[in-house]
C-alpha cells in the first residue's frame, strides 16, 4: 500500500475516536491529491475500509484514494466515517470535519434533535433516540402527579382484552390540562419536561394570579421556558395559545382539538401531529378540520384548539435498537393467530402451516379487513 493510502486509512481509524464536530488539520501533500473522477457513482478502495462515493446534499467532498472532488458526494465506509466540508485555507492546509455515522447527515434540525449511539453493544448499534438535553432533569411537579397502576391488558374481570401488553417501567401519571379553561389569564412557561405516558413533551405553566393554577399542558413545537401563553376567544393567534375554532382564521394549523366543547381535547395530541382548519360554516355551527390522516371531519366551532404543532416531531425517526427497549415500554412479543391453538384463536390449529382457513379476524371473531367497527 502506497504512503497516501496508508495515511488515509490511518486518518479514518483515528476519526473513530474524534468527538463530534471536532476539526483537525491534515497535510494535503501526504493525503489528498486532487484528481478528476470519471463517474460520480464509481466505487473507490479507501485503504482497508472499503468506502464508496455516495450522494449527499452538500456542496461536495473529497474522495480518497481516488483523490478527486465530486460535486454533491461524500465518503461513507464500513467504519461509518464521513469526511466532508473540505476547505482550502489561506495557508494551503485543508480542514476535515469528521462525524460518526452517515445518519448524522439528516437535513435541517432533524440531526440536532436526534441522538445517535456508538455501537458499544449489539443493542446500541443503530439505536437512535430523541434528545432530551433541553428538558427538565429533576422530578415532576408533585401536586400534578398520581400513581399509575398497570393492567397487563386485563379488564376488571381479569380477562385479556388487549393482547401483548405487560411489564414495563414504573410510571407516574402527569395530570394534563386538556380543557384550557383559564380564560383571559396569561401564564408563563416554567419548564419543559419529559412525559413517559405520551410521545409529546409537556410544559409546566405558572400564573401570577394564583400559584394553585399551575398546570401541565402539551408543549407545542418551538415553545421555550419563559414564553407567555393564554387562552380564550380574544387570545392572539400565537403558538401555544388556545382559542375556540370560531375565533381562528381559516388555514390555521392547530393541535389538542376538542370534539365536543368543554370535554377536553381528543384529537392531535401525539408527537408531531396537527390539524388544519379548512372551512367554517356559521349556518350549521361546524368547522371542517383536516386531520393528520387526511380525513375531513366536522367539529363544533365552540371547541377549543391550541395553535401550532405538537412538540417532539422527530419521534417517528427513533430506532429502539433491541427487543428489550419495547419491553421497557410495556410491549410483549406479538404472536400470530395462525400460530396458536384452536382454543386460543379462530385462525389457530391445523396440520402444518395453514393460512387460517378464513378471512383475517380478531381473537373474538371480528373481521380485520374491510369491516366497519366505528360506532
Amino acid at each position: 500500500m502506497d504512503p497516501a493510502r496508508r495515511a488515509v486509512a490511518r486518518l479514518a481509524r483515528r476519526a473513530l475516536t474524534w468527538p463530534v464536530n471536532r476539526r483537525i488539520q491534515t497535510s494535503p501533500a501526504q493525503v489528498f491529491q486532487p484528481v478528476a473522477l470519471a463517474s460520480a457513482k464509481s466505487y473507490a478502495t479507501w485503504g482497508i475500509l472499503g468506502a464508496r462515493s455516495a450522494p449527499t446534499g452538500g456542496s461536495g467532498a473529497w474522495i480518497a484514494p481516488t483523490l478527486g472532488k465530486v460535486p454533491g458526494h461524500t465518503c461513507t465506509g464500513v467504519a461509518r466515517i464521513v469526511l466532508r466540508d473540505m476547505m482550502s485555507l489561506g495557508n494551503g492546509v485543508p480542514q476535515v470535519q469528521a462525524t460518526r455515522g452517515y445518519a448524522r447527515q439528516a437535513k435541517g434540525k432533524a440531526a440536532e434533535m436526534l441522538k445517535f449511539y456508538r455501537p458499544l453493544t449489539p443493542g446500541m448499534r443503530g439505536r437512535i433516540t430523541t434528545r432530551r438535553n433541553h428538558l427538565w432533569k429533576g422530578k415532576p411537579y408533585a401536586p400534578l402527579t398520581k400513581g399509575l397502576s398497570k393492567t397487563g391488558g386485563r379488564n376488571h374481570q381479569g380477562r385479556t382484552t388487549v393482547f401483548w401488553r405487560g411489564g414495563g417501567h414504573k410510571r407516574l401519571y402527569r395530570i394534563i390540562d386538556f380543557k384550557r379553561k383559564l380564560t383571559g389569564l396569561v401564564g408563563t412557561v416554567r419548564r419543559l419536561e419529559y412525559d413517559p405516558n405520551r410521545s409529546a413533551r409537556i410544559a409546566l405553566v405558572d400564573y401570577q394570579e394564583d400559584p394553585k393554577l399551575t398546570h401541565y399542558m402539551l408543549a407545542p413545537d418551538g415553545m421555550q421556558p419563559g414564553d407567555p401563553v393564554t387562552q380564550g376567544p380574544n387570545a392572539p393567534i400565537k403558538t401555544g395559545n388556545a382559542l375556540p375554532l370560531a375565533n381562528m382564521p381559516v388555514g390555521t394549523i392547530v393541535h389538542n382539538v376538542e370534539i365536543q366543547p368543554g370535554l377536553g381535547a381528543k384529537l392531535a395530541r401525539a408527537a408531531g401531529t396537527s390539524c388544519t382548519l379548512i372551512k367554517k360554516d356559521k349556518n350549521t355551527g361546524f368547522a371542517t378540520m383536516r386531520l393528520q390522516s387526511g380525513e375531513m371531519r366536522l367539529i363544533l366551532m365552540g371547541s377549543m384548539a391550541t395553535v401550532g404543532i405538537v412538540s417532539n416531531k422527530e419521534h417517528q425517526n427513533r430506532v429502539l435498537g433491541k427487543a428489550g427497549a419495547n419491553r421497557w415500554l410495556g410491549k410483549r412479543p406479538h404472536v400470530r393467530g395462525v400460530a396458536m391453538n384452536p382454543i386460543d384463536h379462530p385462525m389457530g390449529g391445523g396440520e402444518g402451516r395453514t393460512s387460517g382457513g378464513r378471512p383475517s379476524c380478531t381473537p373474538w371473531g371480528v373481521p380485520c379487513k374491510g369491516f366497519r367497527t366505528r360506532k
